[in-house]
């Protein structure tokens, strides 16, 4: 089963945001991330929408407290404005080809 971890942040600068974001390609793999999504809510361009996914719950909630950690460092304050964080069971999926 795959177990989202669901993050709604406003950000002051989506570059900036996005570049710090990137740095932390080897911290999500280290972390369990399988595969994420990036998204930008239309006519809201500060808001970013971001979905890690995870084979487990205990991965998903492990990341969670570690990003915790990542978030209360000063840059991460200085970059983003407000940040919400869910975790979301995956129950139905259907992919059209």
């Amino acid at each position: 089963m795959t177990v989202t971890l669901h993050i709604d942040n406003t950000v002051r600068d989506y570059d900036d945001w996005k570049a710090a974001f990137d740095q932390f390609e080897r911290f999500r793999a280290d972390n369990g991330v399988r595969a994420y999504r990036v998204g930008r809510v239309d006519g809201t361009p500060h808001r970013v929408l971001i979905d890690l996914d995870f084979d487990d719950r205990a991965a998903a909630e492990a990341f969670h407290t570690e990003l915790a950690t990542v978030l209360a460092t000063p840059r991460s304050r200085a970059m983003v404005i407000s940040h919400e964080a869910s975790l979301v069971d995956l129950v139905d999926e259907r992919i059209s080809a």
